[in-house]
């Protein structure tokens, strides 16, 4: 048994291994244990991590310190990589209201923060951890922790605190917006059911996603003319994919004449298609794809990379095909001509079946390949993010140069990789399950090394110090913001029930809280709100951590 106690106390490579491991699995067991139907989560590996700090069970402290850097680093990374795509269209297109209510609550959350740091006497860097720990956001913690330890007048000690404050105010965290949940829908007297049924109306009347429709040329002003030559097509983002023509159905193109009596396939948004009918002429009384013997319509994933950046007018024209659909990350749209194709697009492409053999070999469409992640773009971006969050610079106001960080620095890198989509034969695309992988293993190596780090002092803080005022205080920075922007939303502005359970759940990126509110019904009102609010939430929630520590600390 001699060997098993060395294992335990020797500061090895062995020994760093065990407990790292052990602290993340014990903790992510814990996360799953439920209390009062209330699971922590991932969080569990930051109490499990204090919990053998408590006993003096620990890694060396130089180890701990890569780990936590390192952790972070991929964490933040796959978060960029996942908002980045969806980052300016979830404000600009899918709810602005929305999005101002969750940045309202992030923002009325950090000042709540200072305001209690500044009249109850609490230290900036505990502050800030009850802010992340109260928001239930681990990023925003992490980012914390990162540009505290760049500064040098910051001690070991110091840097305890964030955790500690973290750990003290995430369990009401999760409880405080349930709460809300609930006293809003009693206080309104909220009838789920209608609300329900509210937003699937809503839906229907404003649905955009592409639609299809026959239509049989009546005009006589399109008599003769090319595709090409009528211009109403590409100003209304329609495209027409098939024509029936002296009995027979073929692929369109640019070149093809229409004429009257003609039936064409157009697919585009219902909105759009609809004014069409005026300009083109009735609802056709065949369905093309049923008759068109010779065409057939199939899905392909872009994999192969000499595919990557050709237009869609391109692969039309050099295989006399139609790609009426695309399908990316978080969108559908009907392409125009001039839209060039990503890695891991999925095309709805519609031709003969040779030109479907032909096209399909150009774009790949293995599976195989497009869950099986490119590693050295990941690397390359983290070297540009280090690159980035290392260099200086200054602000008005704050008398020494600041930095990004290895928070700051690889999440703005991967938000803007996302949107390149590629660069030459390289992709910055990250499967969903490999970004899934990536983001985990950051944030429960982060989260066991600031438990270890924390550990001597939490047992000791939450009953002999001052854990159960930092505990009512973060009730404040929790609730507050909450019932606030919960009544405005509700009472004001009346927005769907459903909807603002997804707004404040997305507000605290909380997926416990997320589960709770789908639980009020199966409508997809609560899913959406989250998604729409939550890529902006996640880059506030980071970017006023590091304010309140640039701006406030003493």
């Amino acid at each position: 048994m001699n060997w098993f106690i060395t294992l335990l106390t020797d500061q090895s490579v062995a020994h760093t291994l065990l407990i790292i491991s052990l602290v993340i699995s014990s903790g992510l067991a814990l996360g799953e244990i439920p209390f009062f139907k209330i699971k922590l989560g991932i969080a569990g590996v930051l109490f499990s991590g204090l919990a053998f700090g408590h006993f003096a069970i620990t890694i060396d402290p130089h180890i701990m310190h890569f780990l936590r850097e390192f952790g972070l680093i991929l964490f933040v990374y796959a978060i960029g990589l996942q908002v980045g795509p969806g980052f300016v269209n979830s404000f600009l297109q899918n709810g602005i209201r929305l999005n101002i209510l969750a940045a309202s609550i992030v923002i009325l959350g950090a000042v709540i923060t200072v305001a209690i740091s500044y009249f109850g006497h609490i230290k900036i860097p505990i502050a800030v951890g009850l802010f992340s720990g109260a928001t239930t956001n681990t990023p925003s913690l992490a980012a914390a922790q990162e540009i505290l330890g760049g500064m040098p007048s910051i001690d070991s000690e110091t840097l305890k605190h964030p955790g500690l404050g973290y750990a003290v105010a995430y369990p009401f965290g999760i409880i405080g917006i349930i709460f809300t949940m609930l006293l809003t829908k009693l206080l309104f007297k909220v009838n789920v059911d209608s609300e329900a049924e509210s937003f699937r109306t809503l839906q229907k009347e404003n649905a955009n996603r592409p639609i299809w429709i026959d239509l049989t040329i009546n005009n006589t002003n399109l008599n003769s003319l090319t595709v090409d030559q009528i211009p109403f097509f590409k100003t209304m983002d329609v495209v027409v994919t098939r024509i029936l023509h002296d009995g027979e159905v073929h692929v369109i193109n640019n070149k093809t004449q229409l004429y009257i009596g003609d039936s064409i396939r157009l697919v585009g948004e219902k909105m759009k298609l609809d004014e069409l009918k005026m300009l083109i002429g009735s609802e056709s009384e065949f369905n093309l794809k049923e008759i068109s013997a010779n065409l057939l319509s199939k899905r392909f994933v872009v994999t192969n990379k000499e595919a990557v950046g050709k237009s869609i007018s391109e692969l039309r024209a050099l295989y006399a095909v139609t790609i009426p659909r695309l399908h990316r990350p978080e969108v559908e749209l009907t392409p125009s001509g001039s839209v060039h194709i990503h890695f891991g697009d999925e095309l709805h492409v519609v031709g003969s079946k040779e030109s479907l053999k032909q096209i399909e070999k150009i774009l790949g469409n293995s599976l195989e390949k497009l869950s099986h992640p490119q590693i050295v773009p990941i690397f390359i971006g983290i070297t540009l993010g280090v690159i980035l969050g290392s260099w200086p610079f200054f602000i008005p106001g704050i008398p020494s140069a600041i930095k990004l960080g290895l928070a700051g620095g690889p999440l703005i890198i991967a938000i803007i990789l996302s949107r390149i989509g590629n660069w030459g034969t390289m992709t910055w695309h990250l499967p969903k399950s490999s970004n899934i992988i990536l983001k985990d293993i950051g944030i429960v190596l982060f989260l066991a090394c600031v438990g270890l780090h924390s550990g001597d002092q939490f047992v000791n803080t939450l009953i002999n110090g001052d854990g159960l005022y930092w505990m009512a205080c973060s009730i404040l920075i929790t609730l507050l913001p909450l019932l606030i922007v919960a009544f405005v939303a509700k009472g004001i502005y009346k927005l769907n029930f459903l909807s603002v359970c997804g707004l404040l759940a997305g507000s605290m990126t909380d997926p416990p809280a997320l589960a709770f509110a789908n639980s009020f019904s199966n409508s997809s009102a609560v899913s959406i709100a989250y998604a729409t609010v939550y890529p902006l939430v996640m880059i506030l929630r980071i970017i006023s951590a590091q304010l309140i520590i640039l701006f406030f600390i003493s």
